[in-house]
């Protein structure tokens, strides 16, 4: 059989009811870690880390004696291996939301066409992007249900770039690069990182952003209500 001889009509519920959701579902995952927060709660954890950090609460032998330097780190020290565990766990986590959204098109999606790529392709990116389907004869142009995800995961980075901003929680590829041991390589071998000096940095960085910061949602009734004319002009 030619696939140059055959053509697949997609019933249009197909667009609405599995392609726009899958699609839809992506992005709000993605856009809802940069949710931006309330000035009451920007306001009180900033207040709280700021005096965390002026207290040497997250220092291991707290706050310094006067300007004594840091002594090195214990490679063997147990702490280490925590912070080690506690960066797989934030990954772990990262994952879960992509697992979910995985198994939730494999399972109510599974098989399903969904697209066709408006571009020739060779046979070599029919695995990627037919999975789940078994059909050696269909147009590699045809995109399955599973692939579409991968697509989203990996190809929607420009538009979180261009929505929200380059540095974003919503990178994908950046989750996937990440290793819960770069904290640990990034100090060069013998030198003791001062954490105190970094904590004094995040406290002058935390008082500068108060000036900085605001709230999208700062009176947004008023806005809309002006916007429709429910209200005069300001």
């Amino acid at each position: 059989m030619s696939s140059s001889t055959v053509s697949l009509y997609l019933d249009p519920q197909i667009r609405d009811w599995v392609l726009f959701p899958i699609t839809l579902v992506m992005v709000l995952r993605a856009t809802s870690a940069n949710s931006p927060a309330p000035p009451q709660l920007y306001t009180s954890i900033s207040r709280h880390l700021s005096q965390a950090f002026a207290a040497g609460t997250y220092l291991k032998d707290g706050p310094p004696k006067g300007d004594a330097p840091p002594t090195p780190p214990n490679p063997m020290d147990p702490a280490a291996m925590d912070g080690m565990m506690a960066g797989m766990k934030t990954q772990m986590v990262m994952m879960v939301p992509q697992m979910v959204i995985m198994g939730w098109i494999n399972f109510f999606f599974q098989g399903f066409v969904l697209i066709k790529l408006p571009f020739p392709l060779t046979l070599g990116f029919k695995s990627m992007l037919q999975r789940g389907i078994e059909t050696p004869d269909m147009d590699v142009r045809w995109v399955s249900s599973l692939s579409w995800y991968f697509l989203n995961f990996f190809g929607l980075n420009g538009l979180y770039h261009l929505i929200l901003g380059g540095d974003n929680a919503a990178d994908s590829s950046r989750d996937m690069t990440a290793s819960p041991f770069a904290a640990a390589g990034a100090a060069p071998p013998g030198a003791p990182q001062d954490f105190n000096k970094l904590f004094k940095t995040e406290i002058d960085n935390l008082a500068f952003s108060q000036g900085l910061y605001s709230w999208v949602g700062a009176d947004v009734e008023d806005r809309v209500l002006r916007k429709y004319g429910k209200l005069p002009p300001a």
